[in-house]
């Protein structure tokens, strides 16, 4: 199964804009180095970034709860998403993912077991030891 999103950026990177399409039409949004770097309102890749995460964590939770024969009433999951300046430039250093959930019948460890293995399996949670691949032109 492939999923397709696109982006396009112009003029320089201070100065410049940038819009984020998903092929679905869910989102179309503009983005820029101000609502990057200095808090204006809009998107960034950060966010989007956590916004994956935390909807691919939510799903992977309650597929490993329901292998254990409990359904999750309702799952809510926010993901920071921590961008950092080091030597070689910027980062994304960490994500943390703040979880509440309502699990009839399920005690704290099975929450917690379910929970770290959902972290640690799903999709989004490993796609930065994924193999990237690129094709790359320039138009004249």
């Amino acid at each position: 199964m492939d999923s397709k999103a696109n982006a396009r950026w112009e003029g320089g990177l201070k100065d410049g804009e940038g819009r984020v399409s998903t092929e679905s039409g869910v989102l179309e949004a503009s983005y820029s180095f101000k609502q990057r770097f200095e808090g204006e309102p809009g998107t960034n890749p950060e966010e989007l970034i956590g916004a994956a995460h935390a909807s691919c964590f939510s799903m992977a939770l309650s597929m490993i709860l329901g292998e254990k024969g409990y359904t999750a009433e309702a799952i809510d999951t926010a993901a920071r998403v921590t961008l950092s300046q080091s030597a070689g430039g910027f980062d994304i250093s960490s994500i943390h993912l703040e979880v509440s959930a309502s699990v009839s019948g399920a005690d704290e460890a099975v929450f917690q077991e379910a929970a770290e293995t959902a972290k640690a399996n799903c999709p989004v949670s490993k796609v930065l030891n994924a193999d990237i691949t690129m094709t790359a032109k320039i138009k004249n």
